[in-house]
């Protein structure tokens, strides 16, 4: 009995936002191999970074043998029987150009942190609005969330206060800069969405923080 070669990811690999994969068999036509053209399949499937830069990781596994990937560019044929190889950016293009030009544009998300206190961003994330801005004019019709969070110090009331104003002067300031999403949600979280889980009374730098979605 023939077994059916499987992929296996540490992300869902029916999620290209998060698996970053790409299978030749899925595009109509396709007969070339990647170079170097080691014996095996024409098939393969490529590991790519996310919109981000961050990169998962892909396991191809048959009962001829299994491959890891783990790096961007890394390619493997999808009996599993090679090691993984290299794709030249040529060869990418010609073998999933129009897959890679028919994934949808996925949501970026972004932290911004604020000293203690108040809403005044740290020196790093003030840095960081320029890109914010420009990620925002890349898009058609934007839809940009902003959520406003505390850290565990103080009372939980007056935090997701706090929190919102947080939110509303990011919004403010992107507006005032030239961002024109189609939408713009503002709303704040407080202290029930801790990114480092603290007891209370606690300071805690990265949950005095506004995530950014843009859509």
């Amino acid at each position: 009995m023939t077994r059916t070669p499987t992929l296996r990811s540490s992300r869902p690999l029916f999620l290209l936002s998060t698996a970053a994969v790409l299978t030749a068999a899925l595009i109509a036509g396709c007969a070339s191999k990647p170079p170097p053209p080691p014996p095996g399949p024409s098939n393969y499937v490529v590991l790519l970074p996310e919109a981000n830069g961050s990169v998962g990781k892909v396991f191809v596994k048959s009962d001829k043998g299994s491959q890891t990937l783990d790096q961007a560019g890394q390619a493997a044929f999808i009996n599993g029987e090679t090691a993984p190889f290299e794709v030249s950016a040529d060869q990418l293009k010609r073998d999933f150009g129009a897959a890679m030009a028919a994934r949808p544009v996925y949501p970026e998300r972004y932290y911004l942190y604020f000293e203690t206190g108040g809403s005044r961003l740290t020196a790093e994330s003030l840095a960081l609005v320029t890109t914010i801005l420009a990620k925002v004019a890349e898009r058609d019709n934007p839809d940009v969330s902003v959520v406003g969070h505390s850290d565990t110090q103080g009372k939980a009331e007056s935090n997701a206060v706090l929190a919102y104003q947080r939110a509303s002067t990011i919004a403010n300031m992107l507006r005032e800069k030239g961002m024109q999403p189609a939408s713009l949600s503002i709303e704040s979280h407080g202290e029930s969405n801790l990114l480092v889980q603290t007891p209370d009374e606690t300071s805690e730098p990265k949950n005095r923080r506004v995530e950014i979605t843009i859509r």
